[in-house]
C-alpha cells in the first residue's frame, strides 16, 4: 500500500516541525542551545541547523535525494542527541524523562538508518516524474 509514504511523511514531520519551532522561537532556541554548550557562533549553528531540518526533512518527505537527506539529518540528529539528552549524568528526578528522549531520538536515527540503506520505497517524486510521459509536440 502506501506505508512508505506514510512512514516518510511521519518521520519528516518531526525535523520539519523542530526547523519551523527553531526559527519561531530563535531566542528561546539559542539560549537552550547555549545552555546545552553550543556556544561557539549560536546565530550561524541556529541557521545551519534550521536549514539543514528543513531541506532533509522536505526531501525525506517528497522522497528525492534520500540518500544526501538522511545522511544531512544524521550528521545533525546524531550528535544532538547524545549532547542535549544525556540521561547518564541526569539526576534521579529527571532520569527517566531523559532516558525515553534519548530512545526516540534513536528510534528516529534507526528510522533514517532503514531509508539509507533500503530507500524510499514506491512512492517518491523521482518516481512519479519517471513514470508521468507527457505527450511530444509535433513540429
Amino acid at each position: 500500500m502506501f506505508f512508505d509514504l506514510i512512514s516518510r511523511v511521519f518521520l519528516s514531520a518531526i525535523f520539519l516541525f523542530e526547523s519551523y519551532s527553531s526559527v519561531k522561537h530563535m531566542s528561546r532556541t539559542k539560549a537552550t542551545m547555549i545552555e546545552y554548550g553550543f556556544q561557539w557562533n549560536p546565530d550561524l549553528l541556529l541557521y545551519i541547523a534550521s536549514f539543514v531540518l528543513l531541506v532533509g526533512g522536505i526531501f525525506l518527505l517528497i522522497g528525492y535525494r534520500s540518500g544526501f537527506a538522511v545522511t544531512l539529518l544524521l550528521i545533525y540528529w546524531v550528535p544532538v542527541t547524545f549532547m542535549v539528552y544525556q540521561f547518564w549524568n541526569a539526576p534521579e528526578g529527571t532520569k527517566n524523562i531523559q532516558t525515553v528522549n534519548f530512545l526516540k531520538n534513536i528510534a528516529i536515527i534507526g528510522g533514517l538508518m532503514h531509508i539509507l540503506i533500503h530507500g524510499v520505497g514506491k512512492y517518491s517524486i523521482r518516481r512519479f516524474f519517471g513514470m508521468v510521459k507527457l505527450p511530444k509536440e509535433k513540429w
